[in-house]
């Protein structure tokens, strides 16, 4: 299990920052890679949809589902299918606008890339992650 964890501050109140993120109509917009959502089932915990991903160019095809939302404070998501995965997103109000943390655990699928690549797609997940806390940023101050 690998976790990466970063922070970003914007410019824009909590309550925007979190419907902007909490909505999977726009994790296409902001997600690094995230190549399609579908199958929106639902609102706040319980929350289903379906999901494609690219993954050094490979595609791997999942669900998520919220297993807990706290407006303007925290969401989790657990993913299943092609990449198992946790988010935990949380809000902070600041003086200037929202602290957003991201904290992604997540599994490498090794059999379909190898032990070798790993190290590769690690570091090109951090990459992405930083990436998507700047799109939503852009997005949220824009």
């Amino acid at each position: 299990m690998q976790t990466i964890e970063r922070s970003i501050e914007i410019k824009g109140p909590v309550d925007r920052v979190f419907a902007y993120v909490a909505n999977p109509d726009n994790l296409t917009e902001w997600m690094a890679s995230l190549v399609e959502v579908r199958n929106v089932i639902g609102t706040g915990t319980g929350q289903r949809f379906e999901w494609t991903y690219k993954m050094v160019g490979l595609p791997f095809q999942g669900e998520t589902t919220v297993v807990e939302d706290v407006p303007n404070e925290r969401r989790v998501t657990q993913s299943t299918g092609g990449i198992e995965s946790q988010w935990t997103l949380t809000f902070a109000p600041i003086e200037e606008g929202t602290r957003l943390t991201l904290e992604i655990e997540y599994t490498i699928p090794l059999p379909v890339l190898g032990k070798l690549a790993e190290r590769l797609v690690v570091g090109r997940n951090e990459r992405e992650m930083a990436l998507s806390l700047e799109n939503i940023k852009d997005r949220c101050e824009g």
